[in-house]
Parts: C-alpha cells; structure tokens; sequence
C-alpha cells in the first residue's frame, strides 16, 4: 500500500503530458488551418484563380482527397454526361476518393483495390450504393481488358487513376476505353517542362516519398497522344484534369498545356506539408 501515492503520482505525470501533447497538436492543426485560410485567401485574389474558364474556382471537398469533388462537378456541367458510370482504382477503402460523392447522386461505378481489407471495408461502407468493388491489382497488362470489362460497354464518364506509382504507364496501357474525363494524379515535384516518369516497374511500392508517378508535362504528352486535354489542375498540386478533345471545345481555358495548368505542391491543402525527398530510376518520356 506504500507503494500507492507513488503511483498515483506517475498516473497523474502521465496524464499531464497526454494532456500537453493534445494541447500541442491541436495547437498544431489550427495553425496549419490558419495558415491555408491565409493561402486560399491570397490565391483567391489573382486573376489566375477567377477566371471563368479555369475550374478553380469550383474547388470544393465533400470526399475527395483535396477539391476535386467540385472540380469533377464542373467539368461535368461544362461537357455533360453520358451514362453516369466511373471506374476509379487506388481507393483504399473508399471514404476519400474522386468518386464517392458521385456515388450518392445516383451515379453506377466500380472500384479496383488492390488490398483485400480496403475492398471489405469499401463494401461495408457503400452497401446501399450502386458500385463493384474489385478486389484485384491493375497492371500493364490487364489494364485494358480489365477496364473495358468495368465499363460494361457504356460511354465511360469517369476515369480516376492513383496508385502513386506506374500511374502514367497504366494510362498508356488503356486504350478501348475513351472516358469522356479522366482524373490522374502528377508529381509536382518536377516543373511542367519536364516529362519524366518513374520506370515500367510492376513490383514497385510507394515509399512515402516524392518518387512517385510522373511530372505533368508527362501527362499533358501522353493525353495529347491519347486525344485529350489538359484543362486544369487541382490547388494542392496534386490531381490533373483531362477532357476528351472533341469534348473540350472553347469550354476550358487554352492553351491546354502543362505550363498553363501547372499548379505547384501545396501539399498543406492535401493535410501534410510535403513528401520526403526520394531517388529510384526516373526516365524520360
């Protein structure tokens, strides 16, 4: 029983620097939003950012990752739709994805995960949703088919790609299926005259650093070879918009090139303040 005030007193120190660390982080949280507020605040008095053919100004969260939601909304509003049908791949377990939000206004898609627990979750989540979770890994190789098999002979409207790692090479790969939009993350570690993309590694895992998929001038190339358009960027620096051509029109904001639509990172937005720097075999496309 000697032993109890001593206790008590390690219980009660213990208890003390839990309470200091949540003070900190919470402390840490609203600085970081005082910090955005600022940021959005500023960008939000350029020219750049009220432009009415930019998608900007549309930027809203619901589930997206960043502002996609209302970004994806406004193309659809500019373009129209044609069967309200998406594929997405590199979800996780759904909750904060590109297509989601679509999910509750009637939308039919599927989903491609690769991590069996993220497709049970995905399920349980979105039972009551019209979608298919695939439980499966895309590859160079089944890409297309795999995504032709998805789309169940209907005009695709959306097509999200993020696995942050052979992203562009996945890209390449799709060629049966022309989505009237497709949503593809970029690193905006590179500047937009740079084509580079991580290598054709199908054992590739993401390491948390910005080793990671390709810059955006890659992208701005292999849509332009593909029949799309780049017609924008998300502010955070981490998604790129492409509308099919003979959808794009004078709809968007020209020229539709990497160096017009470049947005820098601005990770701060996506909730961290970067990725680490990292190094694998980068090559030029």
């Amino acid at each position: 029983m000697a032993d109890l005030p001593i206790l008590w007193r390690i219980r009660d120190f213990t208890r003390k620097l839990r309470a200091g660390a949540d003070a900190a982080l919470r402390s840490e949280q609203l600085l970081r939003r005082i910090h955005e507020d600022q940021m959005l605040a500023q960008i939000r008095q350029t020219p750049r950012y009220n432009d009415p053919l930019r998608l900007l100004s549309a930027s809203y969260k619901v589930f997206s990752q960043n502002q996609e939601d209302g970004m994806i909304a406004e193309v659809f509003r500019r373009i129209g739709t044609a069967s309200r049908r998406f594929i997405e791949f590199g979800v996780e377990d759904g909750l904060e994805c590109n297509s989601a939000f679509l999910l509750t206004q009637g939308w039919s898609g599927a989903w491609i995960e690769g991590s069996a627990g993220n497709a049970v979750k995905a399920r349980a989540a979105f039972a009551a949703y019209d979608i298919e979770v695939r439980n499966q890994y895309i590859t160079v190789e089944n890409a297309d088919a795999l995504i032709a098999e998805l789309a169940r002979g209907q005009e695709l409207d959306l097509l999200s790609i993020d696995i942050d790692t052979i992203d562009y090479w996945i890209w390449q790969a799709i060629r049966t299926v022309k989505p009237r939009l497709v949503v593809i993350e970029y690193n905006a570690t590179w500047p937009p005259s740079v084509r580079k993309t991580v290598a054709n590694d199908p054992s590739m895992v993401w390491d948390g650093t910005n080793f990671t998929g390709a810059s955006l001038g890659a992208l701005e190339a292999l849509g332009r070879e593909k029949g799309y358009c780049l017609v924008g960027c998300s502010l955070s620096g981490v998604n790129a918009f492409f509308v099919r051509e003979d959808l794009a029109g004078e709809k968007f904001c020209a020229p539709f090139t990497a160096e017009n639509h470049y947005e820098p990172p601005r990770f701060d937005f996506a909730g961290s303040f970067g990725h680490k720097p990292g190094m694998g075999r980068w090559v030029d496309v």
